[in-house]
């Protein structure tokens, strides 16, 4: 019965808040189990293989496919993948959100931000899953985003997946440091039991 096990998974989204209104979002993929499928850094740069290569074509040909949506700065990293979306439902956006309106729960089905991600993530998913021979999540379930509501936010942001490659060492998505996490709590776990 472990079918159904993240089925009550609570909701990383902003409760109450109308993803399908024109505004810039920050996200973070990750690649399941935080495994290096995408590429790797070489000397502060990112150098993507075939499966990063599908990501990167998959992202940039989005706005040909969902309308709406322009692309702003993006990184593909080795297990994950960061960009900046803008979704401009009626061409009118010419500064960021800074309230936040509520919906009604069965309008979801509109909101573009979640079918953006949702389709690059089966689209990237079965094309480098189809070179691999297997079947599964190559994803994590969930995505981070996060609202960009000013300039000062946004360039920060920018900036930020500028330069992720150089400082890729001490991300917290680095192999090294989500390895040194788990044996912590794997520490934290066992000496819990012991007591």
């Amino acid at each position: 019965m472990t079918k159904f096990i993240h089925r009550n998974r609570r909701s990383i989204r902003l409760k109450g808040y109308d993803y399908s209104r024109s505004g810039a979002y920050y996200l973070t993929i990750c690649v399941n189990h935080f495994e290096s499928l995408l590429g790797e850094i070489q000397n502060g740069a990112m150098i993507l293989n075939q499966y990063g290569e599908i990501v990167k074509d998959v992202w940039e040909n989005l706005p040909n496919q969902v309308s709406d949506i322009d692309l702003y700065e993006y990184v593909i990293m080795p297990n994950h993948f960061h960009a900046i979306l803008i979704i401009d439902k009626f061409g009118d956006l010419t500064q960021f959100p800074e309230e936040v309106d509520v919906y009604d729960e069965k309008d979801r089905r509109k909101m573009i931000l979640p079918k953006v991600v949702g389709r690059f993530k089966m689209l990237t998913a079965k094309a480098i899953n189809q070179i691999r021979e297997i079947e599964g999540s190559f994803w994590q379930r969930n995505y981070y985003e996060h609202i960009i509501r000013n300039e000062e936010d946004c360039q920060r942001i920018r900036e930020y997946i500028i330069n992720n490659p150089m400082h890729w060492e001490l991300d917290e998505n680095h192999p090294s440091l989500i390895k040194s996490k788990i044996n912590n709590n794997k520490r934290k776990s066992f000496n819990q039991s012991r007591k």
